[in-house]
């Protein structure tokens, strides 16, 4: 035991004196000596605590039994150990000569002597080593293999020496403790505790070391040589036994030195700090460079090779696909916030424009974003959330094929799997099946691979594209999945395993979803979201130009461009890549034809467009059948259909030639899908229209402007409500007509009066703001005049969208609302997420007076329209703008309201300034609410603009989770107090003021005599000092009315002193202090003598 004492003295003296390089050298010649497994060694580079290292290292030589082995090669790579000086028979390898000697005594006292003692710790090895074989009888090395080196006597006195030594038990407890972790592991199959064992009793191996006698006839004095690097020891040599190498630990000789298998949680060379390796030379197809034979990574097996061919094969074989965007994707990272309504369920946040944190790194930041929260061994999950149609399942594949071209080398296997596949695969699944089911002709997981799959996790990247296709199996993450990979089970048992991070422990799971929907709101477990953003309108223009450039029909680039720009509706829609895309080939469609072109001013006429030339020469019922396949199966929440279900396959040849649909993404070529979600919804409502099983008065619960509880359908096809109105109001003959011919018109003429009673019915200002979004969207998709009148007549003054998110089209459709309804409106824009060209769109329009908006929003419109110089937009602009009444929640609340006085106190000292900003001069309350952590840390920040606000009446400094703000905070407001001219209201209730804040407060309250009225001390610290403060100042306070000192901590002194007080002031109205440190019988004494004494 004095042995690995001796060790870890010098191993730590080692580490505390070299810089990492050389820790890092060290490390690389225990590689090379192969007392350490290729894997463990990676674990030990990144090895944050010193002394954590210190100890494995310790332990590695001790099981080894040949310290000096390690040493030796530190030292021929030219790294000598601080201070060492060695024994005189010691000889240089690299031929510089002896050391100097140095003589050792005995040594006593503790290792934390040894350890502070200037000694060779080379010789404090020797030394120990031979006062332990001098108290033992001589111990001959046995060049025999079965002979074991250790008797009896000698392993009881080894148990002794664990029992009496503390730092030594608790080394060989962490031991205990890594065995137990492994074996309770049970992703790794085939190992076992006793196949453990059984490696442990009946492997050998020969040890590398060569013990030389140094004198004939002498067997306590050892020396241990090392051959040159370029020789290895002589077959002749003793053999000594030693422990067996561990399995699956390639040049271990330690049981305990971690494989692959047992650390797959290690971290990534991107996020290492000890090692200054790059990917390329930790990827697990790359070798370092000059690395010698013992750096090699071990070479897998061929069946795991021949998978990884195929699979790399098949993702670089794949097609970006008919609907790839052209456009790179933007992708923006989000949060999860508590929802607004009752239920306890967290919804995706709505970010501020300049909140939002775009992914500037690509795949590179998405694949990184959860490091910083993964724990040892635990699965990281990312969800890439985005609407349908805006390029989640071609930025999946995306993934696949850059792992496939070489750009993901810290994953071994990359598995992208669309989640339509899912409910094809039977009853029963295995891990093996759902790594298979990549398309139609899936890539065999044998056993073997499957074993290096589930011993590697932290290798495993697996991406699940569509994840609202599993609605069906919602319950995934409540449902009991046990660890076990083989062990065949239900769909929402593998799930399950996967999202609780049982199965497949260590991978980087990967999530596409919609960002509505059941599981969308269950996705609070992901340790990072990201949003796919949407085209901007620099992005859609972009994507027009690839698009005719792809055709080979450049030349009507900037036509296309001219008729997209002329519709500003349809350009705002083309943030979606689907809309973007079905406008090109209406746009290409109409300059081929040669007529005058132009586009329709609504989503409904751009599909008449697309679809209406098609179906007229299609084959009878072909479109009829095609829409209310769609519809049914948009109600089951479907995408994919069978060929079978089409009327006949002369219908299907035709959708399939129009493109309108296709082969599903990794399915065989009898599934079909519609081209795109939107196309499914316009089909859907195609059936509505036309369609005789649905009666009429039934139709109004599919336009989703009725409470939840009150639709039978749960509006999964978004889209259909605007679509079923454009379909059933706009003219017959450039509509419907061009769709089913005038057969159907007498169906929808009933239908089109059932839905203008109905929509006429409705109050829009009774609505909230998402339906009035919706109902506006409806009328406009109308083209009824009568309807858009009767629903601009109906928009209140004031209009709040607080906490709604505004898309390009909705900020669109408002404003032409807004121009066309003739009257003045105010607009509450905060937590809308509008983009910064919709906020001046909205805020420009001579018919809104006032509108508040987020700060960091509006600064930054400021900034553009100032750096555009529209000198008079921007000064309207800042006439309108409003903060009142305004409450800090958060640190960056009070950061902007700083900027924005900044901007103030900028304007004022320039020559050209126009006065003080309306905002800041007319704000009159101020809630100040961060709770007990930031209260304190962000109030000094708030108390330095406070006197910018010169009309301020109402500062509430109270929060429900108390911010105290102490009596630190009091002093500074009360500097304050000589500019706060208007204030009315002081609210300092629970902010953990004592006597030494309220002696503060009084001595600065005669400056707010004048103004104040009402003062709040309710539940605070202030014992009978700070009351009788209070009290002196009373009489001073000649406008103040209500003054509340509840729950504090004076006694019936301090209450009598504040009762005198306020005999001295007639216009106090109210006086509450009742406070559990009083006696009620005094309290109510004093509430005799003065009624205006309040008791609870």
């Amino acid at each position: 035991m004095d042995h690995f004492q001796t060790i870890l003295t010098w191993v730590r003296m080692l580490l505390s004196s070299h810089r990492p390089s050389q820790v890092q050298a060290l490390l690389d010649n225990l590689l090379a000596e192969e007392l350490l497994s290729r894997e463990y060694h990676y674990a030990l580079l990144h090895e944050s605590d010193d002394e954590a290292l210190a100890r494995k290292i310790s332990l590695t030589l001790l099981e080894k039994g040949d310290p000096d082995l390690a040493l030796l090669g530190w030292i021929w790579s030219g790294l000598q150990a601080p201070t060492a000086e060695r024994d005189p028979s010691y000889k240089d390898p690299g031929g510089s000569g002896q050391c100097p000697t140095m003589e050792l005594g005995p040594l006593e006292g503790s290792y934390l002597e040894l350890l502070n003692s200037s000694a060779d710790p080379l010789q404090l090895y020797h030394l120990y080593d031979r006062m332990d074989l001098t108290a033992e009888e001589e111990i001959d090395l046995c060049s025999e293999p079965d002979t074991d080196t250790i008797n009896c006597e000698q392993f009881s006195r080894l148990l002794c020496d664990m029992e009496g030594d503390e730092e030594t038990r608790e080394a060989y407890a962490n031991i205990a403790e890594l065995d137990q972790y492994v074996f309770q592991d049970t992703q790794l199959e085939g190992l076992s505790k006793d196949i453990f064992i059984e490696h442990i009793g009946l492997e050998e191996m020969t040890s590398e070391s060569v013990e030389v006698l140094e004198e004939a006839g002498q067997k306590t004095q050892k020396r241990r040589e090392m051959p040159p690097a370029s020789q290895t020891p002589p077959a002749s040599g003793p053999a000594v036994q030693s422990l067996p190498k561990s399995p699956d630990r390639p040049g271990s000789t330690s049981p305990f030195a971690p494989s692959a298998a047992d650390l797959p949680s290690m971290p990534e060379p991107a996020l290492t700090s000890r090692a200054n390796l790059t990917e390329d030379e930790m990827s697990p197809t790359k070798c370092p460079a000059a690395g010698g034979a013992s750096s090699k990574l071990p070479k897998w097996p061929e069946s795991v090779e021949r998978f990884y061919q195929l699979l790399r094969d098949k993702y670089q074989a794949q097609p970006a696909g008919p609907e790839g965007t052209l456009v790179e994707m933007d992708l923006v990272r989000v949060r999860l916030e508590k929802s607004s309504g009752k239920s306890q369920e967290r919804e995706l946040a709505t970010l501020d424009w300049a909140e939002r944190q775009p992914a500037r790194g690509g795949l590179a930041e998405v694949l990184l974003a959860a490091s910083d929260r993964q724990q040892p061994r635990e699965t990281r999950v990312i969800a890439v959330l985005g609407k349908a149609g805006h390029g989640k399942s071609h930025w999946a594949r995306a993934v696949s094929r850059a792992w496939a071209h070489g750009q993901l080398p810290q994953y071994d296997f990359v598995f992208w799997v669309p989640c339509h596949r899912l409910d094809r695969l039977g009853t029963s699944y295995r891990l093996q099946d759902l790594l298979s089911s990549l398309g139609p002709q899936p890539l065999p997981v044998n056993d073997e691979v499957l074993s290096y799959i589930a011993r590697r996790p932290n290798r495993i990247l697996l991406v699940l594209d569509g994840f609202e296709e599993l609605e069906a199996h919602d319950g995934s993450l409540h449902s009991t999945g046990g660890p076990g990979s083989a062990e065949p089970r239900s769909l929402r048992g593998l799930l399950a395993g996967l999202l609780q991070r049982k199965l497949l422990r260590g991978c980087t799971l990967l999530l596409t979803a919609w960002p509505r929907g059941r599981l969308a709101q269950s996705l609070s477990k992901a340790d990072a979201l990201f949003e796919v953003a949407g085209f901007s309108a620099q992005q859609a223009e972009t994507y027009v130009k690839h698009y005719f450039e792809s055709e080979g029909t450049a030349e009507h680039q900037e036509r296309a461009l001219a008729l997209l720009r002329a519709q500003p509706f349809l350009l705002s829609h083309s943030h979606s890549p689907t809309v973007c895309r079905a406008v090109c080939q209406l746009t290409e469609a109409l300059l081929q034809r040669g007529d005058e072109a132009q586009l329709p001013s609504t989503l409904t006429g751009l599909f008449v467009g697309l679809l209406g030339p098609a179906a007229r020469d299609g084959p009878p019922e072909a479109l009829a059948g095609l829409a209310r396949l769609a519809w049914e199966l948009g109600r089951a929440h479907q995408r994919g259909l069978k060929a079978g279900c089409l009327p006949s396959a002369e219908a299907r040849a035709w959708a399939v030639a129009q493109g309108w649909l296709r082969p599903t993404t990794g399915a065989p070529e009898t599934e079909l899908a519609f081209s795109s979600f939107l196309l499914q919804c316009f089909l859907g409502a195609v059936w509505l229209a036309l369609s005789g099983e649905i009666k009429d008065k039934e139709l109004p619960q599919y336009l989703a402007l009725t409470p939840r509880k009150k639709r039978p359908y749960d509006n999964w096809l978004e889209g259909v409500p605007r679509f079923l109105v454009g379909l059933v109001f706009q003219p017959r003959a450039s509509c419907l007509g061009a769709l089913a011919g005038p057969a159907a018109s007498t169906s929808v003429d009933r239908k089109q009066k059932v839905l203008t009673r109905y929509l006429k019915r409705l109050q829009p200002g009774t609505l909230q703001a998402g339906r009035l979004l919706e109902l506006l969207h409806c009328a406009h998709e109308a083209l009824d005049p009568g309807l858009w009148q009767h629903v601009l007549q109906g928009l209140p003054a004031r209009l709040s969208f607080l906490g709604t998110r505004l898309t390009p089209p909705d900020t669109h459709v408002l404003g032409s609302a807004l121009k066309a309804a003739g009257q003045d409106f105010s607009l509450d824009l905060r937590g809308t997420g509008v983009d910064p060209s919709g906020l001046g769109s909205l805020v420009g329009l001579s018919c809104v007076t006032h509108f508040r908006a987020a700060l960091s929003d509006t600064v930054e419109l400021w900034e553009s329209l100032q750096q555009r110089g529209e000198a008079k937009l921007l000064r309207a602009v800042e006439e309108k703008f409003t903060i009142e009444p305004f409450k800090a929640k958060s640190m960056k609340d009070v950061e902007d309201l700083g900027n924005l006085v900044q901007i103030q106190r900028t304007r004022s000292s320039s020559e050209a300034a126009a006065g003080e900003l309306p905002a800041v001069r007319d704000l009159k309350k101020l809630e100040f609410a961060l709770g007990p952590v930031l209260g304190p840390q962000v109030f000094p920040k708030l108390v330095k603009i406070l006197e910018a606000f010169t009309s301020l009446q109402h500062l509430d400094l109270d929060s429900l989770s108390e911010n105290k703000i102490g009596d630190e905070g009091v002093a500074q407001l009360s500097a304050t107090f000589p500019q706060l001219k208007a204030l009315e209201t002081l609210n300092l209730s629970q902010n953990n003021i004592t006597d030494v804040g309220a002696c503060k407060l009084a001595e600065a309250l005669p400056a707010l005599a004048a103004s104040l009225l009402r003062l709040s001390l309710y539940n605070n610290c202030i014992c009978d000092t700070g009351a009788e403060s209070l009290a002196h100042v009373l009489p001073d306070m000649v406008s103040l009315r209500v003054l509340d000192v509840q729950y504090n901590k004076f006694t019936a002194a301090g209450a009598q002193q504040l009762a005198a007080g306020l005999r001295k002031c007639p216009q106090v109205k109210t006086l509450a202090m009742w406070t559990p440190t009083i006696p009620f019988g005094v309290q109510e004494h004093l509430q005799q003598l003065d009624p205006r004494i309040i008791l609870r």
